[in-house]
């Protein structure tokens, strides 16, 4: 079935949403159905813009009534592309933006197209931010859904640890509030399984302080590739004796052709630790000098600026439409098997672009135990990515060919499972070992509240009523 042929009963959707629907052959079909990652390249048969609540229930009515496949999309940063999808209805929820912090005890409530820029907008103003993740372009729901890992998780937690409810509809058109005391079975799900139990239209957060009045210190502290042995030994020792007001993300990588980068480096290999301090200035000055005296750094970049700058600052170089490929893995440690591996592969970057990240998940994440959230990696390391990135679609194998040989380089060293908003279309094997011992509490859940899968288009937990998964 194409698109074309299943025009004539999506065309007439439009005429009960307050938003619009948009159809292949219209003017802004390309625009609305490309997502971040530009080498995914699919046409759903119709692009419901939803305005509200409301206009969600009735697109996924209506998809229902018509046997058409269901795809969410957000902030449509999802590694897969999975926010489209191939002759499906497209639930686009990019509309719904909107962010209202409540003053008498500083949650967020936000609405499910948002972007965590939205949220920063809001909070840091007021010296305060949601646990999140490290673009701000990210949108919301994708990144709280599949667990939320960035700056302020050694802190204060995950993105998920800091959700208090969520408003969803789920696949029979119905409305119903996710929390510790409302559907609590479905509340764990939402807390780490991705889009499988509906589309969540509204989340609320609670907030935290973050540095002074919203402004941090932090920055990139950059090293000769030649180095990246020394320093990643150095990094897996250090960073977890930290103290959790400070973050610092490990990254193989080109050192960008333009400012703030001086141009003797432009385009450089080089080993990068991403520094975040959030607590008081005067501790974290000497925290952070301590740390950029190791060694022979290139560049020393670490200032004070607004948590929602730091949130930012890769914004410009990852603008959408490149090309992306990730493979990715968690790690419980560093061994001296996976530095010589990174040694090897980090030290030349295909493209100008591509990159390797290690993220810290320790501290306040570790003391959440691992069946308290669907969220099931609970016992510290680090979630990796191996990230192929190219503007040019002629790259796309050199860019696959290294990430994918760089991340089973990888695999003897690897914990079992992946961060799951890390994942693309990789198999139900894949899913399965991202969720370990949750799977099959996860496949029950998915029964009780989409026993026919109809939110599908997503790292899927197919449902299962039996006690055990098949």
């Amino acid at each position: 079935m194409t698109a074309t042929q299943t025009t004539a009963p999506v065309d007439t959707l439009g005429a009960h949403l307050r938003g619009t629907v948009v159809l292949p052959g219209d003017a802004g079909y390309d625009e609305a159905r490309a997502v971040h990652n530009g080498m995914i390249d699919r046409h759903p048969a119709a692009i419901a813009r939803c305005a509200d609540e409301v206009d969600v229930a009735r697109a996924v009515l209506f998809a229902r009534e018509h046997a058409l496949r269901i795809a969410v999309r957000g902030g449509g940063h999802n590694a897969g592309g999975l926010g489209v999808w191939d002759n499906a209805l497209v639930v686009d929820l990019s509309g719904m933006r909107g962010v209202h912090l409540d003053r008498s005890d500083w949650t967020v409530r936000v609405q499910g197209g948002a972007t965590w820029g939205d949220v920063d907008h809001i909070t840091v103003a007021q010296g305060r931010a949601v646990p999140s993740g490290l673009v701000s372009t990210t949108g919301v729901g994708g990144l709280t859904l599949g667990g939320g890992i960035g700056y302020l998780a050694r802190l204060h937690g995950l993105t998920v640890d800091n959700l208090v409810e969520a408003q969803l509809v789920l696949a029979d058109g119905s409305s119903v509030t996710a929390s510790e005391e409302e559907h609590p079975d479905l509340f764990w799900a939402l807390r780490g399984g991705g889009g499988n139990f509906g589309v969540v239209t509204s989340f609320r957060f609670r907030s935290h302080p973050v540095g002074e009045g919203g402004v941090v210190l932090g920055g990139p502290v950059l090293y000769d590739v030649a180095d990246a042995g020394d320093v990643i030994r150095w990094y897996r020792e250090v960073l977890p004796a930290l103290p959790e007001e400070i973050s610092g993300w490990l990254g193989l990588l080109r050192v960008p052709s333009g400012p703030p980068f001086p141009e003797s480096l432009w385009d450089r290999p080089v080993c990068g630790i991403v520094w975040c301090w959030t607590g008081p200035h005067d501790r974290g000055q000497e925290v952070l000098g301590e740390l950029a005296a190791y060694g022979s750094p290139l560049l020393v970049g670490m200032h004070d600026m607004p948590f929602s700058q730091l949130q930012s600052a890769f914004d410009g170089l990852y603008p959408p439409g490149y090309q992306w490929y990730w493979k990715a893995d968690f790690y419980d440690q560093i061994t001296d098997e996976a530095v010589h591996a990174h040694q090897r592969h980090g030290s030349r970057p295909p493209t100008s672009l591509s990159t390797m990240h290690l993220y810290p998940v320790d501290g306040a994440v570790t003391r959440v135990p691992e069946d308290a959230t669907a969220f099931p990696h609970r016992s510290g390391g680090w979630a990796g990515v191996v990230v192929g990135i190219d503007p040019d679609p002629g790259n796309r194998e050199l860019i696959t060919g290294w990430s994918r040989e760089y991340w089973e380089a990888l695999r003897p060293s690897a914990a079992g499972g992946a961060y799951v908003n890390f994942l693309m279309e990789e198999g139900a094997d894949r899913v399965r070992a991202a969720y370990r011992g949750n799977y099959d509490r996860l496949a029950r859940v998915k029964a009780r509240y989409d026993p026919d899968n109809t939110f599908r288009v997503n790292q899927n937990i197919p449902p299962h009523r039996g006690e055990t998964s098949p």
